[in-house]
């Protein structure tokens, strides 16, 4: 069984909550980044280097509390959203901002790059996905759930699929390369926070307030796993870059790293004191 411990801890990183992180390796210089969104409203870029962190840029813009963050493929770019309804995207080698978008109110919550690094998808009160241009600082298009506010986005990482979990506990996943909806999944009765593809596409992980988890075969929509741990709200999850483990956050204090093969938790850190909202990786 494999060991994991925490190996850093940064104290008063951000004067309040945060809300969200995102990790980005570049591909220029191999820069690790770390990026975090937080209640104060700042976003801020660290870079990981011999262990530690240290910060590299102060980006300020955002009025009120940063809800998410991403960071594309190549390292180069963030991606953020406020509570301001506004998107922010950063340039991670100058620390410039280099564009702000106004998406309406709610129309902001969620952000996630294209694998390409073409769109910024994001989610909306009336339930669609927004795909913003990158380069034009518009929206392009949009899916339509026909449902309820869309919470929690992730592409997968083939560029195929989008996934979308909205307030209702429902999880819609389309095909981009026809832009139609493929499958609807109702396994969940409260809202999704969060969602995450496996890295070869496979699997789609999902985490909810009514405290599972589920693993869905992306292709066929089949449910292929329910895991039961936490305590409360399941508020994050992330797929682990060998392909063989995820790990979730909870609102119970709590994250925990799980086998996807054998379905079984093998780690629970209880080092924090308060929810948890996006587990890093």
């Amino acid at each position: 069984m494999s060991q994991y411990n925490v190996c850093f801890k940064q104290d008063q990183a951000h004067e309040d909550s945060i809300w969200t992180v995102a990790w980005g390796t570049s591909d220029k210089d191999g820069t690790e980044n770390i990026v975090t969104g937080a209640v104060d409203d700042m976003v801020k870029c660290w870079r990981w280097t011999e262990d530690k962190l240290h910060l590299r840029f102060n980006f300020e813009g955002h009025q009120l509390g940063v809800v998410s963050v991403d960071v594309n493929l190549t390292g180069t770019l963030a991606a953020s959203s406020s509570l301001d309804s506004h998107i922010r995207i950063w340039d991670l080698e100058s620390g410039k901002q280099l564009k702000a978008i106004d998406c309406g109110p709610v129309d902001t919550w969620t952000v996630a790059f294209s694998p390409d690094s073409r769109f910024i998808a994001t989610g909306s009160h009336a339930g669609k996905i927004n795909l913003i241009g990158v380069e034009s600082g518009k929206k392009e298009s949009a899916l339509d759930t026909r449902g309820k506010f869309t919470m929690s986005i992730a592409y997968s990482p083939d560029g195929h699929y989008i996934a979308c979990g909205a307030i209702d506990g429902i999880i819609n996943i389309f095909d981009l390369t026809t832009g139609k909806l493929l499958h609807t999944l109702e396994g969940h009765a409260m809202p999704i926070r969060s969602l995450t593809f496996s890295p070869d596409s496979q699997l789609l992980i999902t985490a909810s307030d009514d405290n599972h988890i589920k693993i869905y075969d992306v292709q066929h929509a089949n449910l292929a796993g329910t895991l039961s741990g936490h305590g409360s709200w399941v508020l994050g999850v992330s797929f682990c870059p060998d392909n063989t483990h995820f790990v979730s956050s909870s609102s119970d204090k709590t994250v925990k790293v799980w086998d996807a093969g054998s379905r079984q938790c093998v780690q629970t850190f209880y080092q924090h004191s308060d929810q948890i909202y996006l587990p890093l990786l």
